[in-house]
């Protein structure tokens, strides 16, 4: 059976008449003919083409890219702007401004006629601005090294410790002190430098100017114009400006004002005027100080005792003027001394002022304040009789004269007079029926007189002596205190001694400031020093009598201290000294004190050397003379005229 498809069959092409030839069919084709249609046959393969994906992947991709660091930048921008902008204003403001002190100008002090003998001159601290002398600012890797170089001669520093302070350890350090009070002599060669470098490198570009960050803060420096005069009173400025010693460490707050502080925009180390924020608080000047000293008088006073301690091949000496009615102090000179303008060249043991600060056995100078007690006490008269002989036996020692004598006859003031260590033992045993009741009223007196106790000066390092209460004393110090050993005192507190009974038996606290002179120009006097009776007028005048006998008779110790044409009253002194290096008693201390005129007692001048090592070592011999060149000298500036003629002499001795 024959299947049937459902298919269409194909279709046959039935031949029909032939189509006639186009015209022109075999011709080259002509303008404009349509070209021949291509020969059946199999077509070419067309060429590949690459088809890119879809953009909108990558566009999603590089939007979200732009949104994050965008997104970044805002927080960034925030955190800046809102969360930490105090912080970094801070860091800006510490980067773009410079704070810096404002140096006070010092007051000065004069003595009492208004002549300098502290002031201070220009000078300048020179600077730094370390991150100047970094390598990206230089373009060079040693800038500090070649700056420190060239510096260090010029401010007498040492090289490695500028290079230290030019390239710290905070690099955002903006300021530092390369030097203090420097001259102006010194910032002008570093100026001239600066300026030659700045020069050379404008033509050499190999040349960096390594001095671009230095630069100076106007100050002032302390001089001393009369140089060693009384630099134990004046002390001395360290370098940081404060008071190191004497009067300017004393009175530092008075004479250093108040500092002052300027804040100022910079920009490469210079200074932005027009800049908001800066601020100054001027520096307010200290006040000028007057002291009670004479310079001429002090001065005198200075060669004296310098030229006798040279002489003497002592350690050291002092000597002190005093105002007999004012309490105050005309003078006070040490040998060896020192110069203030240059401490490092100064004996370190010389530093200080020694008249105040040295506690010493005053040995027979002591002796008056024995005389004040017995007379005052009425155990006894200036011709009360005392028999003294060779030695004296009390308690565990036999006691003795500086010389071997007989069996001297002599009066209470021939005691003084000849300086009798047995005579005032003997005086002084009557000022009570036991010796424990003796040396209760001693010490009484010795307390009024002012031992054991600060002079009132207020001076720095001031000692107060060593005075041991009478419970205390030692069997020796008994008898040896009236006469002037196992007690310390300073030359300050025996100068005072002398004043007091100059004036008529009143203490008048010693004083060494007149007043001040603030920066309004207002002169401030002094506080009046306090006065305390200590004995009787009539007392001291005794005493004065018989302190010129010292002098006047010729059998007495201090005959080296007379004055023509004036009454002189003083006592001579030579004591067992005690050396501070090993604490034993080795060599003397040399003294003499006394005022005149006697009559009308104007000046007190004491004078004590340690240690002489040539010649003689008495008081008399060695003290004497500078007593006399001191006083005639103090005399004369003073316009103190001479007394009347002397009334009779006291009594020395009187026969059995």
């Amino acid at each position: 059976m024959t299947e049937v498809s459902d298919r269409e069959p194909p279709r046959r092409r039935v031949p029909g008449p032939a189509r006639p030839a186009r015209p022109g069919a075999g011709r080259r084709p002509g303008p404009g003919a349509r070209p021949a249609r291509r020969p059946a046959g199999p077509r070419p393969a067309a060429p590949k083409v690459i088809r890119l994906g879809s953009p909108r992947p990558r566009l999603r991709l590089v939007g979200v890219g732009l949104t994050l660091v965008m997104l970044a930048f805002v927080v960034r921008l925030f955190q800046v702007q809102a969360v930490d902008a105090s912080t970094y204003a801070g860091k800006a403001e510490q980067n773009r401004y410079v704070g810096q002190v404002l140096a006070a100008e010092r007051g000065e002090i004069t003595d009492r006629n208004g002549v300098a003998l502290a002031t201070s001159e220009d000078a300048y601290d020179i600077t730094a601005d370390p991150t100047m002398f970094a390598p990206k600012e230089l373009e060079i890797a040693d800038g500090p090294e070649q700056a420190a170089a060239l510096l260090a001669p010029i401010l007498g520093a040492d090289q490695d410790e500028l290079v230290e302070k030019l390239r710290p350890e905070n690099e955002a350090l903006r300021y530092v002190k390369l030097a203090g009070r420097q001259t102006p002599q010194v910032w002008k060669q570093i100026k001239d430098l600066k300026t030659a470098l700045a020069k050379k490198a404008e033509t050499d570009e190999s040349t960096a100017n390594v001095l671009a960050g230095v630069f100076s803060v106007p100050t002032s420096k302390r001089v001393y114009p009369n140089n060693e005069l009384a630099a134990g009173i004046l002390g001395w400025v360290n370098a940081e400006g404060k008071g190191g010693g004497g009067v300017e460490l004393q009175l530092d707050k008075r004479l250093a004002g108040e500092d002052g502080k300027i804040r100022y925009a910079q920009s490469g180390g210079r200074l932005v005027p027009t800049a908001g924020g800066s601020t100054e608080t001027p520096a307010v000047p200290g006040s000028d100080i007057e002291l009670t000293i004479d310079r001429d008088i002090q001065w005198a006073a200075q060669n004296a005792i310098s030229d006798q301690v040279r002489k003497s091949a002592a350690d050291r000496g002092y000597v002190i003027v005093q105002d007999t009615r004012t309490g105050e102090v005309l003078a006070m000179a040490n040998a060896p001394g020192f110069d203030p303008n240059d401490l490092s060249e100064a004996d370190p043991h010389a530093l200080g002022n020694a008249a105040v600060q040295d506690a010493f056995e005053p040995g027979s100078t002591a002796k008056v304040l024995s005389m004040a007690a017995v007379l005052e006490e009425n155990a006894a008269t200036p011709g009360t009789h005392v028999v003294v002989p060779n030695r004296l036996h009390r308690g565990d020692r036999l006691f003795k004269d500086d010389v071997d004598h007989p069996t001297w006859y002599l009066t209470l003031n021939g005691v003084l007079a000849k300086s009798s260590n047995i005579g005032t033992i003997l005086a002084t045993g009557q000022l009570g029926k036991t010796q424990a009741q003796a040396n209760k009223v001693l010490y009484d007196y010795l307390r009024k007189f002012g031992l054991g106790s600060h002079s009132g000066l207020g001076f720095p390092g001031e000692t107060k002596g060593i005075l041991a209460p009478p419970d205390e004393w030692s069997t020796s110090q008994q008898y040896t205190i009236p006469f002037g050993q196992g007690v310390s005192i300073n030359a300050m507190q025996a100068a005072s001694v002398y004043s007091t009974i100059a004036n008529g038996g009143v203490r008048v606290e010693p004083t060494l400031v007149r007043g001040s002179q603030g920066p309004d120009g207002r002169f401030t006097p002094a506080p009046k020093p306090e006065e305390t009776r200590v004995v009787s007028e009539k007392t001291a005048k005794t005493l004065a009598r018989m302190l010129e006998s010292v002098v006047d008779d010729e059998e007495g110790t201090g005959t080296k201290a007379r004055i023509p044409g004036y009454r002189v009253a003083g006592k001579t002194g030579t004591a067992n000294r005690v050396d501070p290096a090993t604490g034993k008693y080795h060599g003397y201390t040399s003294s003499f004190a006394g005022f005149a005129p006697a009559d009308k007692p104007r000046i007190t001048v004491y004078c004590v050397i340690q240690n002489a090592t040539e010649g003689s070592y008495f008081g008399g011999q060695i003290c004497g003379p500078v007593y006399k060149q001191v006083m005639e000298f103090a005399l004369k500036t003073l316009q103190v005229p001479p007394t009347g003629a002397a009334p009779a002499a006291l009594p020395v001795t009187f026969k059995p």
